[in-house]
């Protein structure tokens, strides 16, 4: 990911391929114009019978600041997470097997051994410091939405996602930041009826933190596909 406004645009191949989550962010704040840009062109998401379900709110400067603040403060005094949805926190088979090869490369690069319970709880509350990210982007629906709706929302994501790395923007997903959904209702003024699904932490990549080598591979299509003639 580049900085550079001279750099070739990147194919669409090339912005699939370069995706990654970034847990590392230089402090220089992306322009104002160059977010409007990011966010339009992720409004073409599609979503079921064009209703665009999702509800962005994104924080930036002294904004971004004090909700990381506020989310550090929630952990650090163990306040008990109440998030809007129940998650799958515990994976068997493949899935926990992947799940660990992912946490044992990120850990690696990290320098954070296995028996190593300060560095891995270090680790943790680096999702609540939004990785020094200068801006994170709430991703919200309507409550009486279900998760049949929520797969246009994921869409929208990814969507969101991409559009930043054809930018030159890293950024990250975290489902650990939804554990607080009031927090965050209350510091963007929201609607008690919308449900906080996900944070993306994005601005441009540090690539001295060694976090940001992790790159993990995906499974064949041969695992996932099948092609029937």
């Amino acid at each position: 990911m580049t900085e550079s406004s001279t750099a070739m645009p990147l194919t669409f191949d090339e912005v699939i391929a370069q995706r990654k989550s970034v847990r590392g962010f230089l402090p220089k704040p992306i322009p104002k114009e160059e977010l409007h840009k990011i966010f339009a062109l992720a409004q073409q998401a599609p979503s079921n019978c064009n209703i665009q379900p999702w509800n962005v709110a994104v924080a930036s400067g002294e904004s971004c600041q004090a909700i990381r603040g506020k989310l550090m403060a929630a952990v650090n005094e163990q306040v008990p997470s109440n998030p809007d949805y129940s998650r799958t926190e515990r994976f068997e088979g493949v899935f926990r097997q992947r799940q660990v090869d992912t946490a044992v490369e990120l850990y690696n690069n990290m320098n954070i051994g296995r028996g190593d319970k300060e560095g891995r709880q270090w680790a943790m509350m680096r999702n609540f410091e939004l990785f020094d990210a200068p801006h994170i982007a709430f991703i919200s629906m309507p409550k009486i939405f279900n998760e049949s709706v929520a797969i246009d929302v994921g869409m929208y994501a990814q969507t969101l996602m991409l559009s930043m790395t054809a930018h030159g923007i890293g950024s990250c997903a975290q489902a650990s930041v939804s554990r607080y959904p009031d927090i965050i209702r209350e510091h963007f003024g929201l609607d008690d009826g919308l449900a906080v699904l996900i944070g993306i932490s994005f601005g441009y990549e540090d690539t001295t933190v060694p976090a940001n080598r992790t790159i993990v591979p995906r499974a064949n299509i041969e695992e996932e596909v099948l092609f029937l003639d």
